[in-house]
């Protein structure tokens, strides 16, 4: 991955004030759901059935 190149990308979102958004690292293929409400947010791995991390190529 080059300097210029943005190691996240933004896979999914819904909302405009009340925000929900999945982003997926590029390098790792790992998913973090991120949550937005007013000014509040916040950010986590997100989860299959069992408990794993959820990593798309």
């Amino acid at each position: 991955m080059g300097k210029n190149e943005e190691r996240f990308e933004k896979i999914y979102s819904q909302g405009v004030i009340d925000i929900m958004e999945i982003w997926r690292d590029k390098e790792t293929g790992v998913n973090y759901v991120f949550k937005q409400c007013g000014y509040a947010a916040g950010m986590t791995v997100l989860l299959d059935a069992e408990g794993k991390p959820v990593v798309t190529k």
